[in-house]
């Protein structure tokens, strides 16, 4: 009886493994939504939020996780865009270090704003725990659209994002 339940949570793992891995978040199309926001970290995400941003998908962009000594204007100059863009319509949020401080931070600049959509962009390894976090810091009240910025992670990055992901969502049924 043991064996068979083992054997059935290893095979569980791997079946979640290989859909982790196999079929990553893709972009989204365009679509209005409130707000976007994006998370630091990864290569290709702060230039797709700016891009859909210039696009009209919406009217305000937070960028969360940005380092403390980072200024609007370094940003302007480094993404080749004007200062007038940061001064109206991004904001950069420096509290989180992680995506559970992301998420804090996020739900906290949505609800300030009653916003009650968002464009999320992270790249598509991370996207699912991402917005399984986000999701549970801004509630059901708050609608998120995924959208991934490809990549070509490596067997080490995606291994170990599952797992974050699988101890996010123990955490979850846990309520921690």
């Amino acid at each position: 009886m043991i064996k068979r339940l083992i054997s059935l949570m290893f095979l569980a793992w791997v079946l979640g493994f290989a859909w982790f891995a196999l079929l990553l978040p893709l972009p989204a199309p365009a679509q209005k939504t409130d707000a976007i926001v994006v998370l630091t970290g990864g290569p290709g995400r702060i230039d797709r939020a700016l891009e859909r941003l210039e696009a009209g998908d919406a009217k305000r962009l937070l960028i969360s996780g940005v380092a403390r000594e980072v200024k609007p204007r370094e940003l302007a100059v480094t993404y080749k865009r004007p200062m007038k863009l940061f001064d109206c319509c991004i904001a950069l949020g420096f509290e989180a270090e992680d995506t559970r401080s992301n998420a804090t931070e996020v739900a906290t600049w949505v609800e300030r704003r009653k916003y009650k959509s968002i464009r999320l962009i992270t790249t598509d390894w991370h996207m699912r725990r991402a917005e399984y976090e986000i999701g549970r810091a801004v509630g059901d009240k708050v609608t998120i659209l995924p959208d991934a910025v490809r990549s070509q992670p490596n067997f080490a990055t995606l291994f170990r994002e599952y797992h974050k992901y699988l101890a996010g969502l123990a955490g979850g049924l846990l309520g921690l």
